[in-house]
């Protein structure tokens, strides 16, 4: 793949994360800034002071131009690194198109960078929490995604080298059981958090948990699909009939993008 495949395909890929994160900023705003508002309501109301003083910005520029600000940055830089690993990925991964290469990638980072951590490391609203361990918390968390990326990427290794062996079906489940079991071990050996207090409602938790989930899952598969369209468009070459000025001859060009 040349340098202006991969600037054209990386300019794609940050326009399908942009999307993605306008989508996912819709998501966020209705299902998550009411649990964080009524999170942050029943923190005031046993006597915390949220935020530890005054605030330096106030929570209506939080819960619009700075959760704006920050699901479109993220979108931009996962689109523009999924075009990154798009471009090492297609062809060596399976006979895939573009279309379906760019689902599995957003398929697997969603698991691999999201959902696998969270499961260890669920995400908790205001009033949820000990601020001593917050840096600890936070450390273990990116832990937890940096090693999952790193198992999951040695899970596709492995199955390639056992598909010529086993099969491409066989090879998968073996790779992808030996994630999980390793993936299994890190839940076992990394240290967990239990500072949910007993006053802290179990419906507002789960709920402002299911948000975040909902977020990301919105962020990934819609990126999946706009990159999939893009890459499909790029890199597929199309028939295009095209009539030439006296209408007796016709044209065929390969769409370059």
């Amino acid at each position: 793949m040349n340098s202006i495949s991969v600037r054209a395909l990386l300019v794609r890929g940050m326009l399908a994360g942009l999307a993605a994160g306008a989508l996912a900023l819709v998501v966020a705003y209705l299902l998550g800034e009411s649990r964080v508002d009524a999170a942050i309501a029943l923190e005031e109301s046993h006597g915390h002071d949220h935020g530890g003083g005054e605030e330096l910005v106030s929570r209506t520029v939080q819960s619009t131009m700075g959760l704006a600000t920050g699901v479109l940055v993220f979108g931009v830089a996962i689109g523009g690194i999924a075009a990154l690993v798009f471009c090492y990925a297609l062809g060596r991964i399976g006979r895939f198109g573009p279309r379906a290469t760019a689902a599995l990638i957003a398929g697997a980072a969603l698991l691999a960078v999201y959902i696998v951590p969270f499961l260890k490391y669920p995400a908790n609203p205001p009033a949820v929490g000990n601020p001593d361990t917050i840096g600890r918390r936070t450390a273990l968390f990116f832990l937890m995604v940096a090693l999952s990326v790193l198992l999951a990427l040695a899970a596709v290794i492995l199955g390639k080298r056992l598909a010529p062996r086993l099969g491409n079906w066989n090879a998968t489940l073996t790779a992808s059981a030996a994630y999980a079991v390793v993936i299994g071990i890190a839940y076992a050996f990394l240290p967990s958090f239990n500072e949910v207090g007993r006053d802290f409602p179990a419906t507002l938790l789960w709920e402002f948990r299911l948000a975040t989930l909902a977020v990301q899952a919105t962020l990934w598969v819609t990126f999946g699909l706009v990159f999939g369209h893009l890459t499909e468009r790029l890199l597929v070459p199309r028939a295009d009939t095209v009539a030439t000025g006296d209408g007796t001859a016709n044209r065929v060009a390969a769409t370059a993008g």
